[in-house]
């Protein structure tokens, strides 16, 4: 079977305080610390799936925009010293969506990560 194109319309690399372990666990069960919960959804967004996993250092999500499922947010996590260097890589296939729309996409993937779990982890 032969992947659709896919393009890339956002991508970021930033440092978060938690070892990669942990990190991972979070991207791969985002409910799993009903103690620290991160993943605030607006009311357009919707719970993503994971669709690949690879080891413990690539995740893969589906859509978390109800209009846009063709888009895709992949995870690579790597060591930093005790942390986690985190890139996020969002992707779509089809048409690219509107400068408007694409910038609300790459703000509110940043608002999850590096602020929603990165306060989780108490930063």
């Amino acid at each position: 079977m032969i992947e659709p194109l896919r393009t890339v319309i956002g991508e970021r690399i930033r440092d978060l305080p938690a070892p990669p372990r942990a990190v991972f666990e979070d991207l791969i069960d985002p409910k799993r610390q009903p103690a620290r919960p991160w993943l605030s959804l607006l009311d357009d967004e919707a719970v993503p799936g994971v669709t690949i996993v690879a080891s413990e250092h690539r995740v893969i999500w589906s859509s978390i925009w109800k209009r846009r499922p063709d888009a895709r947010i992949e995870f690579e996590l790597a060591s930093r010293g005790t942390g986690t260097r985190l890139t996020w890589r969002l992707d779509v296939t089809g048409e690219v969506p509107d400068a408007s729309l694409t910038g609300h996409m790459r703000k509110r993937v940043n608002e999850l990560l590096f602020a929603g779990l990165r306060y989780s982890y108490g930063q």
